[in-house]
């Protein structure tokens, strides 16, 4: 390795040592020769999966989860065509969107793609990102070439919003290299308007926030870097087995934040807005208004670093509070790896809660917000989310209410970035067949308590691939919310929703003309007879992902009141008489409070 750097993997992700002598593939184990080199004193544990191996691809009838993906017109993978472990870029991207591009109230599906990474003298030519228009329910047609989206970077993530305010939705690119931004001409076209808007973001994007901090009415932009990275360093494990190298490999890099001009041009305020203070190898972001004061909020997902709260000040810009306010570190005052964050109300008390997911031997997180603008505390073990993520490295993640039973279930896209002891059956082809691991399904007892289901999730959670990016949608709007999925170099796929239904549904979107608030981070509250339903309307959630722009409920005994709170602190009250619909509420139409 002349000329390279050479790093030992002594990074934060502590649990390497205990399972670096595992041998790869999906269900070996290791050699007698292996074993017996190990002394007592020094072999690792094997860490036991909390749920028994599925039967492999199996067709569970019953299952609420059914893949569609065969029959949908959906083909993509995510490829970056590496040959061997190392390239901790070609890792972690693969994000997603579903959006209405066409404005014809069908949700499409947009994949970035990644471009060929490997050490080879010869590269594959980039394949661009690609876009499906939904022509009717559950099928898709490629659309790529007449859109103009066929972006040809390396894609890590994608969130999208109408930053312009002409009343359709935009796409912003979060690039391995140079970010991209693209306007919708409403007409299903796209035109890259990077350089016109003034964006010259470079680096290592991962998720990216939109948010009227400043509260204007236009939407700014919070993108999350991950990395310094060098492509010339060079990571092993402790058997001298190349592998990828993780956060501490590297400087963290800082993360951009753009404010919208108002005039289709953007301005780096990066230092002057407050978040230039430390860097932090950030990876997901949420935006929610977490102390209800009307001010916006940035919540960060850092891997191996604390994580940040930014709380909106009042005098402008924004102050990291999240040690303050407990949700830098878990209970044990130990920084996680946090991939992907959601916002929302686990525990149906009102209040939006924070949910990490973190790396193998560190559980997923959940943070309990305490309200009054107290902060949050880490209750993970009491909601039973624990042990059961103990085995797992989790990165997207969604809260839906599967069942429509009126609380929030999860759904968690997982995917080791090590080798291990992998006992789960999987058809991922190598490098990364020793990184394959099952997703998980929580279901929500109604109180944020939270048990696996291991037999409704269907394919979601009996098949192992290396998954990242994960929403749902109602893809057929039949009323329930649908799960799409990628997964490194295996096809992304469709979940459509065949759960019985406990309850009522409600679609709402909301509508803002002109100077009216944004609807980014407003929230969002309906009733399950005199329990409230709360929703963050943000686009921006889980993992290098962008959800579609509007808000689902569940409700057994739906009520006929909706309350929104618009970002600046307006609350408005509607009224809806029937439930099972899709409505729209729009700014200054409800009865303000």
């Amino acid at each position: 390795m002349l000329g390279k750097k050479r790093v030992n993997f002594s990074r934060h992700w502590h649990f390497f040592l205990l399972i670096i002598f595992f041998l790869t593939g999906c269900t070996e184990n290791l050699s007698e020769d292996n074993k017996n080199s190990l002394s007592p004193d020094t072999a690792p544990p094997k860490i036991a999966p909390t749920k028994p191996a599925p039967t492999p691809l199996s067709q569970n009838h019953s299952a609420w989860l059914k893949d569609v993906t065969p029959d949908s017109g959906v083909n993509f993978t995510y490829q970056t065509h590496i040959t061997e472990q190392g390239n901790i870029i070609a890792a972690v991207g693969g994000g997603l969107a579903a959006f209405d591009v066409e404005g014809d109230g069908d949700l499409d599906l947009y994949f970035v793609q990644a471009n060929d990474l490997s050490h080879g003298e010869v590269k594959k030519p980039p394949t661009g990102n690609r876009l499906f228009l939904q022509t009717s329910p559950l099928k898709f047609v490629d659309a790529t070439e007449q859109s103009g989206l066929g972006d040809l970077g390396h894609g890590m993530g994608v969130a999208c919003a109408d930053y312009d305010g002409d009343g359709d939705i935009d796409v912003y690119l979060c690039n391995f290299g140079k970010d991209a931004l693209y306007r919708n001409n409403g007409d299903g076209t796209f035109d890259n308007v990077t350089l016109e808007a003034d964006i010259e973001v470079a680096g290592v994007s991962v998720s990216a926030g939109w948010i009227d901090f400043d509260q204007d009415s236009d939407l700014d932009l919070y993108i999350t870097q991950y990395l310094e990275f060098d492509p010339e360093t060079v990571c092993y494990d402790a058997a001298g087995r190349p592998e990828f190298c993780g956060p501490k490999a590297f400087p963290p890099a800082l993360d951009v934040f753009l404010e919208n001009m108002g005039d289709g041009t953007f301005r780096d305020i990066s230092k002057e807005s407050g978040i230039h203070h430390s860097a932090a190898a950030s990876l997901g972001v949420s935006v929610f208004d977490f102390d209800e004061d009307g001010r916006t909020d940035l919540y960060l997902a850092n891997d191996a670093y604390e994580n940040n709260l930014y709380r909106n000040q009042e005098s402008g810009g924004f102050i990291d509070e999240a040690s303050l306010l407990g949700a830098a570190l878990n209970m044990n005052g130990q920084a996680e790896a946090g991939m992907g964050v959601v916002a929302a109300d686990l525990n149906r008390d009102g209040l939006a809660d924070l949910f990490v997911t973190h790396l193998l031997m560190e559980s997923n997180t959940f943070y309990r917000n305490l309200g009054n603008g107290l902060g949050f505390n880490d209750e993970t073990g009491q909601a039973r989310l624990a042990s059961s993520s103990m085995a797992y490295t989790g990165f997207g993640l969604t809260a839906a209410d599967i069942e429509l039973d009126g609380d929030l279930d999860l759904l968690i896209a997982n995917g080791k970035i090590t080798r291990g002891d992998n006992p789960f059956p999987c058809q991922t082809p190598a490098p990364l067949k020793e990184y394959s691991e099952p997703n998980l399904l929580y279901l929500n007892d109604g109180n944020g308590k939270f048990t696996v289901d291991d037999q409704r999730g269907g394919l979601f959670v009996e098949s192992a691939q290396v998954s990242r990016g994960l929403l749902h949608a109602d893809l057929d709007r039949d009323g329930d919310l649908d799960v799409v999925i990628t997964h490194l170099h295996e096809p992304s796929q469709i979940f459509r929703n065949d759960a019985p239904r406990s309850g009522s549904w409600l679609t709402v979107q909301l509508l803002r003309e002109g100077t009216d608030p944004v609807a980014e981070g407003a929230s969002v509250i309906a009733f399950d007879g005199d329990v409230p339903l709360l929703r963050i309307y943000s686009a921006c959630r889980g993992y290098a992902s962008s959800f579609p722009h509007e808000v689902h409920f569940g409700a057994i005994d739906p009520g006929n009141q909706i309350t929104v709170h618009w970002p600046g602190g307006i609350e408005e009250e509607f009224q809806v008489p029937e439930w099972n619909q899709r409505i729209t509420l729009k700014f200054g139409e409800g009865n303000r409070r």
